[in-house]
């Protein structure tokens, strides 16, 4: 399985942050857009991302669309995403898109 996290000099993957209890969802991804129900928790600044295949994804509020034009997440990869904070505004929900076959997407919030 592939990650992208930084590496420890025994090649191991450091994970910086922590899982949050209760905080793991996962989407049927579809032809049809799909996003997560529940909102991610107001103090979860960071989310892991894994699914079963490749797909699309884009981070919004609870209205957010993916579209074949958005970001490409391949299958079986976890990538860390940041819902950003201050000014700019902080993303609540994740949507996904497949790219051919259905799929499932695993969001994990990060503490």
């Amino acid at each position: 399985m592939t990650t992208l996290l930084p590496r420890d000099d025994d090649n191991t993957p450091n994970q910086p942050l922590r899982l949050k209890a209760g905080k793991a969802q996962s989407l049927s991804v579809t032809a049809t857009s799909a996003r997560n129900t529940t909102a991610f928790a107001a103090d979860t600044r960071v989310i892991a991302v894994y699914a079963t295949g490749p797909s699309f994804i884009r981070s919004g509020d609870s209205t957010v669309e993916a579209a074949a034009t958005d970001h490409y997440l391949p299958g079986g990869t976890y990538l860390y995403l940041s819902l950003g904070q201050g000014k700019a505004g902080r993303d609540t929900h994740l949507a996904a898109i497949r790219v051919s076959a259905d799929v499932t997407l695993y969001i994990s919030e990060m503490a």
